[in-house]
């Protein structure tokens, strides 16, 4: 039957991302003939717009608790066999020079580029072979394996790996070819949604703070009830359309349409006390006195939103309204109408349902030699170099498997 084919291959890995590239040099280096194919020209392009260019590539602080997932104990047995110290001692073996920024995020020095060709590397160690700009048109189960049908031809392969990534940024080539292949096999999916995005805010609420664009400042923000409830310290950053920053892409992932979100502007401070302080100590008027704690400009947006007078002497004000006002900055409660979508989201939430895979191996229960990977998968990480961690770790996890097969 094989003569039919162009080539016949152990395993066929679409995607020639971050998790497509980690499996593909470990099946490869573990004497497996593998395929890559990628309808993309270029290798790894998000790999190579990542981190302003400089790629996050992983967080030394990574833990499960780091992800979100429908079954969030899924992630565990890849997070812990291939940990960030594992990817960290590959870069430094490629003298890839590289520094932390903050809060464990390790970015290079120079460029992306430095991991792509570290990756490709690992899969020249496995001799893999490559087809770039190769389009998939179906895939094909039959009884010793899988026919992969392409633009390219028709290739035979004992294992197939799915490596496409989620619905994020398809000005680069982002497609729900995963989920198609997924549907096709008739595995669930947890609905698909953007995840480390921008979000936005009706045009009529947000008038008064569209002059803020630009402003950035470090806050708490939280959304949630109870058990639920989630909170981050991070820097929040104001838009045209709405917010912005490390805070809200951090919080955009657990947002769900309908909740609001809650910003204390001013987490080391306690507001309140402040203000009520300052009735005998000082002449300043409202505004002069919160802007030596937030940008005037944000003040002013402030004031003008929730209805107080900026000229106000702090001095004759009741503590019930300095009280409200410090409610207000602290616990300041917004009600989003969106986000930016897919086109800002940095990942996709949701994706493959994890019950339908072996958390050892990410090969599908009821299909032996049919993988999914990275962020086709439901297992979404926090900002800050995690999701990259879970491509490595999880390619590592199906290309092991695939490697030790007999």
């Amino acid at each position: 039957m094989a003569d039919e084919f162009t080539s016949t291959y152990d395993v066929i890995v679409i995607g020639a991302g971050a998790a497509g590239m980690m499996c593909a040099a470990v099946a490869g280096q573990g004497g497996k003939k593998v395929l890559v194919l990628d309808h993309a020209v270029k290798l790894a392009e998000k790999i190579r717009i990542s981190g302003g260019g400089r790629c996050n590539f992983t967080n030394l602080h990574a833990t499960p608790a780091n992800f979100l997932s429908e079954n969030p104990h899924f992630c565990k047995s890849a997070l812990s066999r291939y940990t960030p110290q594992d990817f960290l001692s590959l870069v430094k073996r490629y003298h890839i020079a590289f520094h932390e920024k903050h809060k464990g995020q390790l970015f290079c020095d120079e460029s992306a580029e430095d991991i792509i060709r570290m990756l490709k590397a690992e899969c020249d160690l496995g001799r893999v072979q490559w087809r770039m700009s190769c389009g998939v048109d179906e895939i094909q189960k039959f009884e010793h394996g899988f026919i992969v049908q392409t633009a390219q031809g028709r290739f035979l392969t004992a294992n197939v790996v799915i490596a496409t990534g989620g619905l994020s940024i398809p000005k680069i080539g982002a497609t729900d070819f995963s989920y198609r292949v997924a549907r096709q096999f008739g595995l669930k999916i947890v609905e698909p949604r953007p995840a480390l995005v921008p979000l936005t805010f009706d045009a009529p609420s947000w008038a008064a703070f569209v002059p803020m664009a630009g402003i950035s400042l470090e806050v708490d923000i939280e959304t949630g009830e109870k058990k639920n409830k989630i909170v981050f310290r991070e820097d929040l950053l104001f838009t045209h359309r709405g917010l912005s920053g490390p805070a809200i892409l951090q919080i955009s992932s657990y947002w769900q349409p309908g909740q609001s979100i809650r910003i204390n502007l001013l987490p080391e401070v306690a507001l309140a006390d402040e203000l009520i302080d300052a009735k005998t100590t000082s002449k300043k008027t409202l505004a002069n006195f919160l802007a030596a704690y937030l940008p005037a400009r944000l003040v002013d947006g402030l004031l003008v939103a929730h209805e107080f007078d900026g000229s106000a002497k702090i001095a004759d004000m009741q503590d019930k309204r300095l009280r409200l006002l410090s409610e207000k900055i602290s616990r300041w409660e917004l009600l989003p109408n969106g986000s930016e979508g897919y086109r800002k989201a940095e990942v996709t939430r949701g994706g493959v349902d994890t019950r339908e895979l072996s958390q050892q191996t990410m090969m599908v229960n009821k299909y032996p030699g049919l993988y999914f990977i990275g962020e086709a998968v439901d297992v979404t990480g926090w900002l800050g170099g995690f999701n990259f961690q879970w491509a490595w770790a999880s390619g590592v996890a199906a290309g092991k498997a695939i490697a030790e097969a007999h």
